[in-house]
Parts: C-alpha cells; sequence; structure tokens
C-alpha cells in the first residue's frame, strides 16, 4: 500500500493547532498580563533567601561524584528486575549471567570503595 501526502493531513492540522495554541498562549498573556516594575518586584528571589555573591560558585567534584555513581548503581538494580520475573523461564543460563553481572557490579563497587570516592571531607 502506498501514501501519499494526504495522509499527513491530520498530522500537520494537530502539529499547526499546538504551535498556535502555545504561541497563542505566550502573546495573550504577555499582552494581558500586569506590567508593574520596580526595583524590588525585578531583584533576584530565591526560597526567601537573600541572593548574595555571585552564582558561579564552584561546587566540588565529589558531589558530582557521588550523583553519577548512585545513578550508575540505580540504572543497575533495573536489570534486575527483568530477571527477577522471567527467573523460572531462564533456567540455569540466566542464573549464570545474572551471577556474573552481580560479581562485575561488586568488582566496580569496591574498587569506588577503595578509591575512597564515597568518602566526604
Amino acid at each position: 500500500m502506498q501514501s501519499n501526502q494526504l495522509d499527513y493531513l491530520p498530522i500537520l492540522m494537530q502539529m499547526l493547532l499546538a504551535v498556535g495554541f502555545v504561541a497563542g498562549t505566550i502573546v495573550i498573556s504577555g499582552k494581558l498580563g500586569p506590567k508593574r516594575h520596580s526595583a524590588t518586584k525585578d531583584k533576584n528571589f530565591e526560597c526567601g533567601i537573600e541572593s548574595v555573591g555571585n552564582a558561579r560558585i564552584p561546587f566540588s567534584v565529589k558531589y558530582f561524584l557521588v550523583a553519577i555513581l548512585f545513578v550508575l548503581f540505580d540504572v543497575e538494580v533495573i536489570f534486575l528486575y527483568p530477571w527477577a520475573i522471567n527467573f523460572k523461564e531462564l533456567g540455569i543460563d540466566g542464573m549464570i549471567k545474572m551471577v556474573v553481572f552481580m560479581l562485575l557490579l561488586l568488582v566496580g563497587f569496591f574498587y569506588i570503595i577503595k578509591k575512597k570516592a564515597l568518602e566526604w571531607e
């Protein structure tokens, strides 16, 4: 079956409607919204704390390292769920593969402990 260009017309109409709605909402809210400016109102405000100093303060690399390691080991746990659901169907072959996977995960975990990646000063 060959498709022609008329088959894409509903998709094009929906896309134009979505883009038009977003653009129209932004333009109308900008025209109808209040326009009261003052020094206090235009000042940066973050969670009730006065803004002091430069916002470009360098973070410790440890913070990012712990975040990346958390994501890494959290994603590894996601791989355990399908294996646990299909445990019986996978048999001994699936068990061997999961043991190898877990051993590699443990090697990585002991490596980051040895490198003291999770220790804070």
